[in-house]
């Protein structure tokens, strides 16, 4: 009975350590997602990205000359799982804008394609670099 009780406590005290790492994640990426204009976590890093959705992304705002604060997940699996409880999305890379989850590499792709990517950059007072290529060519 004895083995049974302390099993019981060992498996609560976890849970209670689990839900303490889970609200420090989760407070530790609300301060980097509202401290900062454009964050992205993915895998790997802007200079050398680990998959080819991450890659999409950074290609996509390179082409609009957007600087954004980057977060590998590969090094720190509480980040990687704390980013998907956070935004209550599934998968990596995730983009925020002015606080607020955009999506995926999909979704940016999307707002890429459309125009809406520059218009949610100017939102926040980033002007795309596709917008100055088009005056020029003009």
């Amino acid at each position: 009975m004895n083995f049974f009780r302390n099993s019981n406590q060992l498996v609560k005290n976890g849970a209670r350590l689990t839900q303490l790492f889970s609200t420090q994640a989760n407070k530790e990426i609300e301060k980097l997602v509202q401290n900062n204009k454009v964050v992205v976590f993915m895998k790997g890093v802007p200079e050398q990205p680990q998959c080819g959705f991450s890659n999409a992304v950074v290609q996509i705002l390179r082409m609009h000359g957007v600087k954004y604060d980057a977060h590998n997940v590969l090094k720190d699996d509480s980040l990687r799982q704390g980013v998907k409880d956070f935004s209550n999305w599934p998968t990596i890379p995730q983009v925020y804008i002015n606080g607020e989850f955009v999506g995926g590499c999909d979704i940016l792709l999307q707002m890429h394609q459309s125009g809406d990517l520059i218009e949610e950059l100017k939102k926040v007072g980033i002007k795309s670099s596709l917008l100055e290529k088009e005056t020029l060519e003009k």
